[in-house]
């Protein structure tokens, strides 16, 4: 998500750019060092494993199903290979299980974040997708990816690599195959933009000709052919941004759209003929109006929703993905007393809308942008999402069955189920009486692989 006031933090940057070069040094041992410890057996601490060869039982004080809200005392879960094989308050211990008794926990399905950015890391966002090669931007993100899988999310849809093309395929597929550790991830590669648009290289010397951090695409035929080529390269949707960039006047989101209601019909069209979705960038109207007319599969950001965009929206089944944490991020980071200012009327904004969206019955993805701030971090937006409306349960189904729903992996992920996944989390007390549990993640396993305990 470019912010251009971003180059007011230049020598901060800088700064980073400076400690990410010794850091760098040691990349390439790093994910050496990454990948045989993913061939290697679990530890007490964090080290991917091939397949268990025993059943293994989970044991906490709690165990939460997500989508009714019943907390289950004791907790149990036997996981046969990569699977749950039975939850409950007791289930069968086979002879040659491995007993995990995680205490004074509650047991949660692994968290999902529906809009990261394994590609990005806090500074100036501009400059660090022009400055560092792809090389280098894709060593960060298998980096980035581990944080997260640390911090219990086991599941990402990764919303563009801004400027890295489809080097995200590769960070998923080693991931999938085991050679590094990571959430399980569904891909856009570099996303799509006018000439002139939201993730154009807006202020730059035009004699040097700078790319943009997404693919131009400029009417419904291009978009098509942009599409066709990011689906060859290995994406598994379509991420286009419809807005931006965004000013706030007289208490209302002020953008222009990019894409009118039939051009993005045609690249939901052309997505769907394959088998794939489209989801946006899309912070106001008319641009929200447009995409949920054409029937996309998310409106990431959503600051402001009309009523009849809203209506759409749940007809429909359009997930809304607030990304709270950015938003606030931004206004803490803010380059000058102005920027801040106008981040914080930003805030106040979406706040009172996400509130209007709650009411009209909008479907909720949790979603948080993390990149330009920390990974690993970004458990915060169910905070964000408690603080500003939702209730604890909600929130959490936002980021399990919902986002599960949204990555169209809801038969697989999401929820506690025999069947499912074996992507189980562990954290402190009761996150329904204390959301904040959920930025302490005490355990983590993904596909019956324990990565934390």
């Amino acid at each position: 998500m470019r912010r251009s006031s971003q180059r007011e933090g230049v020598l901060v940057f800088a700064a980073i750019m400076k400690i990410q070069r010794i850091f760098l040094a040691f990349a390439a041992s790093a994910i050496f060092l990454t990948a045989f410890a993913a061939r290697s057996a679990p530890s007490a601490s964090s080290s991917p494993a091939s397949q268990n060869s025993h059943p293994i039982v989970v044991h906490a004080a709690r165990l939460l199903d997500v989508e009714s809200g019943k907390i289950t005392s004791p907790g149990e879960i036997l996981i046969k290979g990569d699977s749950i094989a039975e939850v409950g308050e007791k289930v069968t211990h086979p002879t040659d299980a491995q007993v995990i008794d995680l205490g004074d926990v509650t047991l949660l399905p692994g968290l999902i974040d529906a809009h990261v950015h394994l590609f990005l890391h806090p500074g100036a966002e501009d400059l660090q997708t022009v400055q560092e090669s792809v090389p280098q931007r894709t060593i960060t993100a298998t980096l980035e990816a581990r944080d997260d899988l640390m911090a219990g999310f086991t599941a990402e849809r990764d919303m563009g690599t801004e400027g890295a093309g489809s080097a995200d395929t590769a960070v998923r597929n080693a991931i999938d195959k085991g050679d590094i550790p990571g959430p399980r991830m569904r891909m856009s590669g570099n996303a799509i933009n006018i000439l002139g648009g939201h993730e154009d290289a807006m202020g730059y010397n035009p004699e040097q000709h700078v790319l943009p951090n997404a693919t131009y695409a400029n009417n419904a035929d291009e978009l098509i052919a942009v599409i066709r080529e990011q689906l060859k390269e290995g994406a598994d949707f379509i991420k286009i941004y419809e807005t931006g960039a965004d000013t706030v006047v007289n208490g209302r989101i002020s953008t222009p759209y990019q894409y009118s209601e039939e051009q993005l019909a045609a690249a939901v069209h052309e997505a769907a003929r394959t088998g794939h979705r489209v989801a946006v960038h899309a912070t106001g109207e008319p641009g929200t109006l447009y995409a949920a007319q054409a029937g996309v599969e998310s409106v990431d950001h959503a600051l402001q929703l009309s009523d009849e965009t809203m209506r759409l929206m749940k007809e429909k089944g359009i997930f809304a993905v607030p990304t709270f944490t950015i938003f606030e991020y931004f206004a803490n980071h803010a380059g000058t007393p102005e920027g801040a200012a106008s981040e914080r009327a930003m805030q106040e904004l979406h706040v009172r809308e996400f509130k209007r969206q709650l009411a009209a019955g909008v479907p909720i993805a949790m979603g948080s942008d993390v990149g330009p701030f920390p990974h690993g971090t970004q458990a915060r937006e169910f905070v964000l999402m408690v603080q500003n409306g939702m209730t604890p349960l909600a929130s959490i189904q936002a980021g399990t069955v919902n986002a599960a729903k949204l990555l169209e992996w809801q038969d697989k992920i999401g929820a506690l189920k025999r069947g499912f996944a074996a992507d189980i989390v562990a954290v402190p007390g009761n996150p329904l009486d204390d959301i904040t549990a959920l930025q302490k993640v005490s355990f983590v396993m993904k596909n019956g692989v324990v990565y934390k305990k």
